[in-house]
């Protein structure tokens, strides 16, 4: 009992009940306090939904409608737009202060920056090194956007594109006129007509390759990646994709001014590039075929280098073809206006080039001559008791080729247990050699690549792109041209294989695991690239570029303003870019995209909204420079 008579428990139960009164008013303040809160806030539309979620597209109908206008092909609605700015009364400044990037010189228009003549002039001209890549220094580089010519159009859609581009898009008729016997291009009316023709194939590229498939197999889907070195309009690389070969092709920025934008206006792949001091930016063993027709190339000179360092991108038991002087100089060297003596000793230095690098003459025949790579260097490291020169390279760098020098010594192939083994791995026929794994990774070659993980990254990409389909048109032929900028195993170029398109894919020659080499054994094409200078291409030559992590890769190493101004540059009017980072990098670089006159939208992730990675989703608008005035 108490002091008072009153039993001990009472008192125990009146101060529970206290403490829970207590408890149970607090917790109701807080409710009430926090209700009031969110209504004095929330902003209200006039149909009184939150505008946060009116802008996320809640009402389904609005934005089923929305998706039917933007894209009519597709039967399923796209992925709501996101919409993570904040949405509080208080004005508040861009707090990037991003103000809108003017036009640059229409004199700019077809800027290359990395292969601009002027800046070239500064350099060494031996061995051609004033037409490799010489970017802009920081005081010379442009804070503004290349324009269109004024009179710009859509490209042709492809296939129609291989034969025809407008005038107005490359107003250049000089190849027309210098190359007018050999039928490079035409211009009809507005268009130019590209009918297939070059120096060394007047009947036309696909008569041309058809005499190449009666002295090699072409169509029996061996030989599937190609090199054209020296390529003019790249019609060569224009016909062998109907025979589904797929050729890298490659001319420096010189008097033929233009070859290297004609083509990709043509939907053909290629790049600005020269056989001068340093590595082509391929890896090791990446082509199944290589070409030169009349390309200009002195393959006997400087010790044969330019040969050796065509072995060293070709693939165990790739061909060499050469067509055009000094093949079949007996006939043709009047014509050549060359004296016979000086043809006969450029084609015995050619000849004694390829055999010192172990090559095989396999034919010559009529104006073509092709010679072959050894499946495996057994016999050539034997030949080296004889033959001491070149000599097998000591270093293992084999695959490094971005302002990597040429090397005068023979790239040495993986070790095999018997002559008849293909050194690195035999690769499937094409097109199953697109998904089947890589040989580089098979092997090991590529440290914490497993087969595994390669299969993981398709099944990846393939998801990736049935999400894509959803916002942009990619079965309507609107995209032709696109680029990878990380490209990571090729997984992207692979899901696409059923769309009318090519794909560019962009490897750093900083990553950690260099998978450009593994790219080439599944059929596809790329080059390596540092996105902290500008890609060797002109203007206005991808219609779809995909920046897969390439902001946060390269945002502590450079200004990623300069990488999205070159991708504006390289991007065509109403092109697309796609962009997967986190969100805060995201909304920068949306911010920056809006300055350069582009329309773009946030998106989820293809796994739900719950992934903090997003999409961000671009469209460059149309709009053109203004014509010079005539002073005249």
């Amino acid at each position: 009992m108490g002091k008072d008579g009153s039993p001990k428990h009472y008192n125990q139960f009146d101060s529970k009940r206290n403490r829970l009164t207590w408890i149970f008013g607090v917790s109701g303040l807080c409710i009430l306090s926090y209700i009031m809160g969110s209504w004095k806030t929330a902003p209200y539309t006039t149909n009184n939904q939150p505008d946060a979620y009116a802008k996320v597209g809640c009402d389904v109908a609005s934005t089923q409608s929305s998706t039917s206008q933007s894209s009519s092909s597709e039967t399923q609605t796209s992925p709501s737009t996101l919409d993570f700015a904040s949405h509080h009364h208080i004005q508040i400044n861009n707090p990037s202060g991003m103000q809108d990037f003017p036009p640059c010189d229409m004199k700019l228009s077809e800027y290359t920056p990395c292969q601009d003549q002027v800046r070239g002039r500064r350099f060494d001209r031996n061995m051609l090194k004033y037409r490799e890549r010489h970017c802009p220094t920081k005081d010379e580089l442009l804070y503004c956007l290349i324009p269109a010519p004024p009179k710009y159009k859509t490209p042709f859609k492809w296939p129609q594109s291989r034969d025809y581009a407008w005038y107005d898009n490359i107003p250049h008729k000089e190849l027309s006129i210098e190359k007018a016997i050999q039928n490079w291009i035409q211009v009809e009316g507005d268009k130019f007509r590209f009918p297939g023709g070059g120096t060394m194939f007047p009947r036309g590229a696909d008569a041309y390759i058809d005499d190449i498939n009666e002295l090699i197999p072409l169509k029996s889907g061996n030989i599937r990646t190609a090199i054209d070195t020296g390529c003019g309009v790249a019609s060569w690389g224009a016909y062998l994709l109907k025979r589904d070969i797929i050729a890298m092709s490659f001319a420096p920025r010189d008097t033929h001014e233009a070859q290297v934008q004609f083509a990709l206006e043509r939907g053909v792949p290629a790049m600005i590039g020269i056989m001068g001091s340093q590595r082509i930016p391929y890896p090791a063993r990446a082509f199944d075929m290589a070409h030169c027709s009349r390309c200009l190339i002195p393959w006997g000179k400087f010790d044969g280098i330019y040969l050796i360092e065509v072995d060293r991108v070709l693939k165990p038991g790739g061909y060499w073809i050469l067509s055009g002087p000094p093949i079949r100089w007996k006939t043709y060297w009047r014509g050549w206006e060359r004296t016979e003596e000086d043809l006969k000793q450029e084609q015995d230095e050619i000849e004694d080039v390829a055999k010192s690098i172990c090559w095989k003459k396999v034919i010559e025949k009529g104006d073509l001559a092709i010679w072959q790579k050894p499946i495996n260097h057994k016999e050539c490291i034997q030949s080296r008791k004889v033959i001491k020169t070149p000599h097998i390279c000591q270093s293992d760098n084999h695959d490094m080729a971005w302002y990597t020098d040429m090397e005068k010594c023979i790239t040495p192939l993986p070790e095999v247990s018997s002559s008849g083994q293909v050194a690195g791995g035999a690769l499937e026929k094409w097109p199953s050699r697109a998904f089947a794994t890589p040989p580089r990774i098979s092997s090991g070659s590529i440290p914490t690549i497993t087969p595994e993980i390669f299969q993981k990254d398709n099944d990846l990409w393939r998801d990736r792109v049935a999400h894509y389909k959803h916002v942009l048109p990619l079965q309507q032929g609107k995209y032709r041209n696109v680029m990878d900028m990380n490209a990571y195993l090729g997984g992207f170029a692979a899901a696409l294989l059923k769309y009318p398109v090519w794909v560019m894919n962009v490897v750093s020659p900083n990553s950690d695991h260099d998978t450009l080499g593994a790219i080439y054994e599944r059929g596809f094409i790329g080059t390596y690239h540092d996105w902290c200078e500008a890609f060797s291409t002109y203007p206005r030559t991808y219609d779809l570029i995909h920046a897969g992590g390439v902001f946060n890769i390269y945002q502590d190493r450079c200004n990623i303003t300069l990488i999205l101004l070159e991708m504006d540059r390289i991007l065509r009017p109403e092109g697309s870019a796609i962009f997967r980072e986190p969100v805060e990098l995201l909304l920068k670089i949306k911010s920056i995209t809006e300055a350069m006159k582009w329309n773009s939208k946030i998106i989820d992730h293809e796994s739900g909204p719950f992934n903090p990675e997003k999409i961000l989703v671009a469209d460059k608008t149309y709009w053109t420079g203004q014509a010079t005035p005539n002073k005249n």
